[in-house]
């Protein structure tokens, strides 16, 4: 019991010093005024033609299909990461999705398994059904310690083949307009290496997706260490893969606290204060997958935000103002053909 008191109390003290962080040094940044009027189509409402696959900061979330993980009131409260379905969260602007798979093909976490993974793919496919300029990065992985679903690889080319953008590290260098009709870039990683995809597989490798995750649930030790490992990157200019940044923290096991919505609640409403100490750190050129628990539409909104603010580069460094009212140009351009769409 004393070590658990003395836990929350470290806890305690990080959130403290998180919140008087952010109040001290402010939560703007080129982008950070922007909201878009409808987050099911705000890919499509960019200059497609222009802005480049390693340019956009692809907001996403962290164990995706866990919506009805576990039993209610009793497992889920520790498993689940997000509310929402895969349909709901992509209409809510979620652009990556992060997938665990076991044997069977049921979506897991940790030793809990949920429905199987047909259920996202459906999803998948009827959003994308809807919405012809809109992209998404899937990465799915066998989870803990299950083992990989028999012929999985085939079993994803036959259900998203028509969709699949093939792996090519070139991918990163070309414009959005430029995948079209294809728009998923699927990031397959099993535990048997043999499986792993082949370079021209329509599934791409694991190398592709990166990130340096910590497993903790103090909230100023995830958010420094976020920064720190994000700083030691290459700009994504430069990067032959995605790099994703996970805006969460993860219940212990020793600590008082163990369900998944308080633990990662610490961090949750930090995004834009990350994003401002980036560009404070001249390392916001490093941001490219940014992922959250529980998705909302404000964290969307901060990614759409510096994505525009990244084609408007030359405003962005010569006349933020500037950038402040075209953004809000922009802005308003997007409601009025959205209002026009729905006459």
């Amino acid at each position: 019991m004393g070590a658990q008191v003395a836990k929350q109390r470290i806890v305690e003290a990080e959130e403290k010093r998180l919140r008087e962080k952010e109040e001290e040094e402010g939560i703007d940044f080129p982008g950070s005024n922007y909201r878009h009027h409808n987050h099911k189509e705000w890919m499509a409402t960019l200059p497609l033609e222009s802005i480049k696959v390693r340019d956009v900061l692809w907001p996403g979330t962290h164990d995706s299909a866990t919506d009805k993980i576990g039993v209610p009131f009793i497992s889920r409260p520790f498993a689940r990461c997000q509310k929402l379905s895969i349909y709901q969260q992509l209409c809510r602007g979620a652009r990556v999705l992060d997938i665990r798979v076991q044997q069977e093909r049921k979506v897991c976490h940790g030793p809990l398994t949920t429905y199987k993974v047909d259920v996202v793919v459906a999803d998948i496919r009827k959003f994308l059904d809807e919405m012809p300029f809109e992209f998404i990065i899937l990465q799915l992985r066998t989870g803990g310690e299950w083992e990989d679903p028999p012929g999985f690889d085939a079993w994803l080319i036959a259900n998203l083949g028509e969709y699949l953008v093939a792996q090519d590290e070139g991918v990163l260098e070309m414009n959005l307009l430029q995948l079209l009709p294809k728009r998923v870039i699927c990031i397959w990683k099993p535990k048997e290496i043999s499986y792993y995809p082949q370079p021209g597989s329509l599934l791409w490798s694991s190398w592709y997706l990166q990130d340096d995750w910590i497993d903790t649930d103090l909230p100023l030790t995830k958010f420094d260490s976020n920064l720190v490992t994000l700083g030691k990157q290459a700009a994504n200019e430069k990067r032959g893969f995605f790099y994703r940044v996970e805006n969460t923290t993860t219940p212990q096991v020793s600590s008082p606290v163990c369900c998944v919505f308080p633990v990662t609640n610490r961090i949750r409403g930090y995004a834009r204060f990350f994003i401002s100490q980036a560009f404070k750190k001249g390392i916001a050129d490093r941001l490219q997958i940014f992922v959250e628990d529980f998705l909302q539409e404000d964290f969307v909104d901060a990614c759409i935000g510096v994505t525009l603010a990244r084609y408007y580069h030359q405003l962005l460094l010569h006349e933020p103002e500037l950038l402040q009212e075209v953004l809000s140009q922009h802005q308003e351009l997007v409601a009025a053909t959205s209002r026009r769409r729905c006459k």
